[in-house]
This record gives C-alpha cells, structure tokens and sequence, in this order.
C-alpha cells in the first residue's frame, strides 16, 4: 500500500510539472494588456516552455488567408521539435481581422511583449524572441518585424514559411488580400501593409522556406522580401526546394521537412545564439 501510495504522488508530481510546462493564457485584459474590443476574449496563446531551456523563445502564427487558422499543422505541430532543441514556444490564436488591419498585428505585439515580460520566469532570454508565420501567418511575422512600436513588441528574428509579404494586387495572395484590406482598399493602405517595401536596417533577421511548386502563393513575395532584407543589410537565409505544396508546415510527410528543419536549427544555434 505503501508504495502505491508513493507512486501515486511520483505520479501526481511529475503531471503538476507538465502542466507547468504547457498552459494556456488570454493575452489581453488578465493583466497583461487592455484592450476594449469586443472580440478581446478571442485571442490565446498557447504556451509550451522548454523542459530543457536554452534561451530562445519563438511566438508562432498558423497560416489561413486570414479567414481561419491552421491551428496544428502551422501551430502547435511546431511545439515539440522546438521544445526538443531547448526552444520555447508560444502558438499565438490571433483574432481574425475582418477587414480590420490592425487587429491581428496587436495581438502579435502584444504577444512578443507578453514574453519579453515574462522572460526571466519561463526561461527565456528576452533578446532571443522571435515570431514565425505561415502563410497569412507569414505575412503576420513579417508585420509584427516591420511594424514593431517599440523594443518590447520588437522581435529578434522572424521565421517565415511560403509567406504572404505583399499586398501588391499583382502578386499578392488576393484571399489574403481580401480578408485583411478588403477587396477596394485604398493605394495607401496596400502599400503599408506590403511588407516589402516597410523593411529597414532595424529589421530583425530573417530565415524564409518555401516550395518552388507552390501554386497558391507566388515565390515572389519571398523572393522579393529577401531582396529588400539584402537591400537594407539585413541577415537573411532563403531556402527553396525544388519540389512540394503549400502549406507543408510541420508535415513529417513533406519530402524535405528534416531537411528544412535541421536548416533552421543550425541558423538558430549560428546566428540567432542563446
């Protein structure tokens, strides 16, 4: 009876400790940040700290045109390989805009800066916090690294899958286009929120994964935004592969998913550090 009881609480202890290790949290008005829009109940982020920490923290955003989320294989899929390296990660369920631009880019913000706060308590450096994105999710990241106010909702590196960079009408993704600008928004509108032409010598760095068979979103806007990273100085590490789909995101199915991941591992270690 005896030992029963002792593995019962061995048991009891070890579950106490992996919840400690994966929670979720509601980023806006719970003491983090106000925020008096009506849908501010909507967006969580769903935390998964490192058994084994090594300093790097990365807030994720799923792809889907900005009308849904692709919530495991653009979101949480990527906790666990993460969490392996010693990378924490917080998968970011942002508000969906509705033509309302500026909605998802705050929850962005406010997500970095949720981290940076509580860096030292969860075992991150708060000089090592990147945002990654997929898709709509890509050009979230790409904004977030843009558009940033302030050192507290900067990020340190941005991760971009098959992203959507721009709102060109020419070449941009027009669902994505649609869901975020609207389908007549003004010349003015589209040129701020084409990520291309936002990039500066405080961009943070870059590492940009595509498919050269993507058939749902141009190469170019990859190739274009790592052309405006060069432009301005910035560390960028663009990696196409010949062949695959769109939307491959944490799919171990994908023909060259150890291939692009052990890529993004090595550029973290080398030039992201701890």
């Amino acid at each position: 009876m005896k030992r029963i009881l002792l593995l019962f609480f061995a048991l009891s202890a070890l579950s106490i400790g992996q919840a400690q290790r994966h929670f979720d949290i509601q980023i806006w008005n719970d003491g983090e940040g106000v925020c008096q829009d009506s849908d501010a109940n909507v967006p969580q982020m769903l935390c998964y700290l490192a058994d084994n920490p090594n300093g790097q923290a990365i807030v994720v955003c799923p792809g889907g045109a900005y009308c849904n989320l692709s919530r495991v294989g653009e979101g949480t899929g990527f906790a666990k390989p993460l969490n392996m390296r010693g990378v924490s990660v917080f998968v970011l369920y942002y508000r969906l805009p509705k033509q309302r631009c500026t909605v998802p880019l705050a929850d962005a913000q406010q997500a970095i800066s949720i981290v940076r706060r509580h860096a030292k308590e969860w075992g991150v450096n708060p000089n090592r916090i990147g945002i990654m994105g997929s898709s709509a999710g890509g050009h979230l990241a790409s904004t977030a690294a843009t558009h940033f106010t302030n050192a507290d909702n900067r990020p340190d590196f941005q991760i971009l899958l098959y992203p959507v960079i721009t709102m060109d009408p020419s070449y941009t993704h027009r669902f994505t286009h649609d869901n975020l600008l609207g389908k007549n928004p003004s010349k003015e509108l589209e040129l701020l929120y084409s990520n291309e032409k936002q990039v500066t010598e405080q961009t943070p760095p870059a590492f940009i994964v595509l498919s050269c068979t993507d058939k749902v979103v141009n190469v170019r806007n990859a190739l274009t935004y790592a052309n405006a990273l060069a432009e301005h100085h910035v560390q960028a590490s663009l990696h196409m592969y010949p062949e695959g789909y769109h939307g491959f995101g944490s799919h171990v199915e994908f023909k060259d998913h150890d291939k692009w991941m052990n890529e993004l591992f090595q550029w973290l270690d080398t030039e992201i550090g701890y």
